[in-house]
């Protein structure tokens, strides 16, 4: 089956982001590469289930943190932890992102792979304070050149360096000329140890979707290094359509 195919039988809590925890230690790197401090106002958007507003407040001193997110049970358990630590100036609040208003916020924290989520979020952070900080995981912000980049932690600060080329984009995130196999496979790598699992022996499998990912977008738009398909490329678009009977080779243009 094509890849998109096999995409559209995984559960949408799955596609959206929804059911994946940022791991403690990621949240960690994540503050110390938005130099988190004690006078910031730190929001997470599609905060799940508080950890990274706890790590917040008690490790990196935050003034206050806000996290807002939609699911009555990760609101649930974020209450749940607050009163149990007694951890005070943490908020939480239900609701939709799109809806939601951080005129106060200095950092955030935003990780959503729906692009119009993304798109509607850009237009509230362009209207923020000068000087906030946007984290973003894998995927820069649409229409945006990073500020700073530790992939697969990128940084926006607003006022944003706009740009509608994506090959502009696509390598001041990857912060390089051109892109081969070896920098798609250590990128996708840093991707997937970032974001954790509970079943790590799918990791591989996670890591030949992603640096797939990575190369065919770079070759679409011009950005791969030489103009031949590597012979490891082939090897691992014919894996995938071997062993798990999934075709990404149309995505070639």
């Amino acid at each position: 089956m094509k890849i998109e195919e096999y995409l559209s039988t995984l559960p949408q809590s799955i596609l959206s982001g929804e059911e994946i925890q940022i791991p403690p230690d990621t949240i960690r790197e994540i503050c110390k590469f938005a130099d988190l401090g004690q006078n910031d106002t730190f929001y997470h958007l599609g905060s799940g289930n508080g950890t990274s507003l706890k790590i917040a407040r008690q490790e990196f001193n935050v003034k206050n943190a806000i996290g807002i997110d939609n699911s009555e049970k990760m609101i649930s358990l974020t209450k749940k932890m607050i009163d149990e630590e007694n951890i005070s100036n943490i908020k939480i609040i239900e609701q939709d992102v799109r809806k939601a208003e951080f005129e106060d916020a200095d950092v955030i924290l935003c990780w959503f792979m729906d692009a119009e989520v993304l798109e509607s979020l850009v237009e509230k952070f362009q209207k923020l304070k000068n000087g906030v900080r946007i984290i973003t995981i894998w995927g820069p912000l649409p229409g945006c050149l990073p500020e700073k980049v530790d992939f697969p932690y990128i940084l926006n600060k607003t006022p944003f360096n706009q740009t509608d080329d994506l090959k502009k984009q696509l390598l001041a995130v990857f912060e390089t000329e051109c892109i081969g196999f070896v920098t798609a496979w250590e990128y996708a790598e840093r991707y997937t140890k970032s974001i954790g699992r509970d079943n790590p022996e799918n990791d591989r499998f996670l890591v030949i979707i992603q640096a797939l990912t990575i190369w065919i977008n770079a070759k679409n738009l011009g950005v791969a290094c030489g103009e031949e398909i590597p012979d490891s490329i082939r090897s691992y678009i014919a894996i995938l359509r071997e062993y798990f009977g999934i075709e990404v080779e149309h995505l070639l243009k």
